[in-house]
């Protein structure tokens, strides 16, 4: 089983594929679809689709797993990265995927056991699991592998991801 995790962002939208293999857990690919600041928004996203597109063309996941939105208190970013969110999603319905959406505390809870965990403490497990000799750059990146991570708990184990 093939998962893509996203981080999804409109300047930076972290993607990581993961491969399980009965309890064995190993990254197959990772990386992030950036947009440039100064072009529109409607590019920001098309940018975002094609190059998941072409990732999902790839690497031919069977699952897609998203973090859902945390929303805080600036709007405007809620609204920009819900966008993204849409974009995404729509990807994954073209290819036909599965698609499994997760809350920050429950990727928290699947990847370190504390749905609370400090951002350096998933980020940690994120390489420990994965056998990476490095945390993955930038940030978003680890979140998406760490999202594909709870997928994967979630699907192979029934671990219910709160």
């Amino acid at each position: 089983m093939v998962i893509l995790g996203i981080d999804p962002g409109t300047a930076i939208c972290g993607y990581g594929l993961i491969e399980v293999q009965g309890n064995r857990l190993s990254a197959l690919a990772y990386g992030a679809v950036r947009t440039p600041a100064h072009t529109s928004q409607a590019s920001r996203l098309q940018t975002i689709f094609t190059d998941l597109e072409a990732i999902i063309a790839t690497y031919r996941p069977t699952h897609v797993a998203v973090e859902e939105l945390f929303f805080n208190r600036n709007v405007t970013t809620a609204l920009t990265v819900g966008q993204a969110r849409g974009v995404i999603l729509l990807a994954a319905a073209r290819a036909g995927l599965s698609v499994h959406e997760y809350k920050p505390s429950q990727v928290k809870q699947a990847v370190v056991g504390y749905g609370r965990a400090e951002k350096q403490q998933v980020q940690q497990m994120v390489r420990v699991l994965l056998a990476l000799e490095e945390i993955p750059k930038p940030d978003d990146v680890a979140d998406a592998l760490a999202v594909a991570i709870c997928c994967a708990h979630s699907l192979t184990w029934g671990v219910a991801c709160r």
